[in-house]
């Protein structure tokens, strides 16, 4: 069962601690699932530019979904064939959800003057200003501004007037996604659907029927890919309430915060699961 399992990861909050984006309390578990032959795909609200980097940090080197499933980063020869529907870029096959960040831009600046003072978003920002907002480094802090697809919002009004905008928004054809700190501007992709095209890959890839994905992550805009996975994860978060899901089979939820509560919860649920070691 083990050659047959894709896990799916969100990264702020989940695999990277809130506070300090530091993963070394994972380091143990990243390695047993390397030596299991079990990939590890991160599902994010990051940038290429961002993953690029992060992949190496952390020593994957596998697919990766980008922008909150805007679009799927598969190494050139990671499949004996290149994918259906899509490009070739920088060295991967690109399957895009999404259109680009200008064309969403262009929608948003609709609704600057009608709520002025009341957001801020990454394009709009300088180095220093995302750098307080996020707690990047900034060097971090420029990888993250480096969008292709989306844009993240920064809310500074009520809740009462954030919900007002979000309607107004999505009356233009976007989409918005909470994340930990952001509002996620996009199109009408989410993680859930790059999760499933990318599951579909890897079976296409393997000859077989099924691949058991575990999806694991802390925010709202998980809830799409936790839903559609076959194992959701919840992990626990200093900054909000664990996502809600109307999926009720096979859902759990980690008992610490974090990289901590990641790899507790997959020792336990892959490792310590008769299902995965018969």
């Amino acid at each position: 069962m083990l050659k047959n399992v894709l896990i799916f990861s969100d990264l702020d909050g989940t695999l990277l601690d809130h506070h300090t984006y530091s993963f070394a309390p994972a380091l143990p578990m990243l390695q047993k699932l390397r030596s299991a032959n079990i990939p590890v795909i991160p599902n994010t609200s990051k940038t290429f530019a961002e993953l690029t980097e992060l992949t190496q940090q952390i020593g994957l080197d596998g697919p990766f979904i980008v922008e909150n499933g805007a679009a799927v980063y598969i190494p050139i020869g990671y499949f004996a064939f290149q994918p259906k529907h899509t490009k070739s870029e920088k060295g991967f096959w690109v399957k895009e959800f999404s259109k680009s960040r200008e064309f969403w831009l262009s929608l948003l600046a609709k609704l600057k003057e009608q709520y002025k003072g009341q957001f801020n978003h990454f394009s709009n920002m300088s180095t220093q200003e995302i750098v307080e907002a996020t707690g990047l480094s900034i060097k971090a802090a420029k990888l993250a501004a480096a969008r292709e697809y989306g844009e993240p919002i920064l809310w500074l009004g009520s809740a009462k007037t954030k919900t007002k905008f979000i309607t107004e928004i999505e009356k233009l054809g976007c989409s918005l996604l909470q994340g930990g700190r952001f509002l996620h501007l996009s199109g009408e992709c989410d993680k859930g659907k790059a999760l499933n095209w990318l599951t579909q890959q890897f079976q296409i890839e393997r000859g077989i029927e099924g691949c058991i994905s575990i999806a694991l992550g802390d925010g709202q805009n998980d809830v799409a890919m936790l839903e559609v996975a076959d194992i959701a994860i919840r992990i626990l978060s200093p900054a909000n309430l664990p996502p809600s899901l109307t999926k009720q089979p096979h859902v759990y939820t980690s008992q610490n915060y974090g990289p901590r509560g990641w790899a507790e919860s997959l020792e336990q649920i892959i490792f310590n699961d008769t299902q995965f070691n018969a």
